[in-house]
């Protein structure tokens, strides 16, 4: 049966300030597959419930524009790409494209949205994916010709590729993107303090009144919260779990984080969050980096530094948590979870 599980990051209880002058306001959504909360905490409702509404507007903007698998921007550049057309894109998608081919290169290629056609062959390119094992033949053809976003050539707004296998899917880049987006939004319309949560992905601007935000992270297997931590201005946080989009079949699990390397879903990982501090473009890099650190397995110290990421947790496959001394330092941990090896 396919499942779908919660979001991988909860947002914990919000309440009211002491001073009753200053409350929160809160939308929700359901773009890029999932859950989308964005809550302001001010005086001013008209103003708080104006920005909300211009974020949400972007995100479905975003949502219509860059989808994987309906019509969209996205989906004619990768017909461009199966047809070798090199074609003019907006200067938006080009600086995406190029950047997530930079934050691919640091990854080693474990993080590639180059690798659409190995995500459709596992049936992940649809709403309802039902539980099904692609043929490995397929899969070994594919790998053959090693498709990838490293492929891509792209002067100005001309995108096309040397490699017409290449299939573009920015699942793993564009929330992240979406939070920057989002921040930039709320700060332009005068929002100082807000909470941003894309499916998990969070972004914090300001504080919630005279204490920081605070996020719990789920726990991979119960649903619960295994622990909790204050975000602070500018700071986000992405996890990666097998959790979030996967289907069982014969009792095995295979989720939708593939190992470009294998062709198959990585598997000695059940979720890994990263912290990134303030800095431009955080939003994004917490997204991506998630990625290949999960499928990297018990690799991923190394590539953590590779995206100068020092604060991360972990749960392998058999249910340890380690997690960097750096992280530590904030983590409240809930229950009986407590980490089993604390990282340098």
């Amino acid at each position: 049966m396919a499942i779908l599980r919660p979001l991988a990051l909860l947002f914990l209880a919000l309440v009211l300030a002491a001073c009753s002058r200053e409350q929160t306001f809160g939308q929700e959504s359901y773009v890029f597959g999932t859950r989308v909360e964005v809550v302001v905490f001010g005086r001013d409702e008209a103003l708080a419930h104006e920005a909300l509404a211009a974020v949400l507007r972007e995100f479905d903007r975003m949502h219509r524009a860059y989808h994987a698998w309906e019509p969209s921007e996205l989906t004619a550049l990768n017909q461009a790409i199966a047809d070798g057309r090199t074609v003019e894109v907006s200067s938006e998608l080009a600086g995406m494209l190029a950047d997530a081919k930079r934050l691919a290169a640091l990854g080693e290629g474990l993080f590639d949205p180059g690798v659409g056609r190995l995500i459709a062959l596992w049936g992940f390119h649809t709403d309802t994916f039902r539980p099904k094992l692609p043929e490995p033949g397929a899969i070994r053809a594919l790998l053959a010709r090693h498709p990838g976003i490293r492929d891509l050539s792209i002067d100005g707004r001309m995108v096309g590729s040397r490699n017409r296998l290449v299939q573009l899917d920015l699942g793993g880049y564009a929330k992240g993107y979406a939070l920057d987006r989002a921040a930039r939004i709320l700060r332009d319309q005068g929002i100082d303090n807000a909470l941003i949560n894309i499916g998990g992905n969070v972004m914090a601007l300001g504080s919630h009144g005279e204490r920081p935000w605070r996020i719990g992270i789920q726990h991979p297997r119960d649903g619960g919260v295994l622990a909790s931590m204050p975000l602070y201005a500018g700071e986000a946080v992405g996890t990666s779990g097998d959790y979030q989009r996967y289907f069982e079949v014969d009792g095995e699990r295979y989720s939708h984080l593939l190992d470009p390397r294998s062709g198959k879903p990585a598997r000695e990982t059940r979720s890994l969050s990263v912290l990134v501090t303030a800095r431009p473009g955080a939003g994004t890099l917490s997204d991506v980096a998630s990625k290949p650190l999960f499928i990297a397995g018990s690799e991923w110290r190394d590539l953590a530094r590779r995206y100068d990421v020092a604060h991360v947790l972990r749960v392998d496959s058999d249910g340890r948590i380690e997690v960097t001394r750096e992280l530590e330092r904030r983590l409240e941990y809930h229950g009986d979870n407590r980490p089993d090896r604390i990282v340098d």
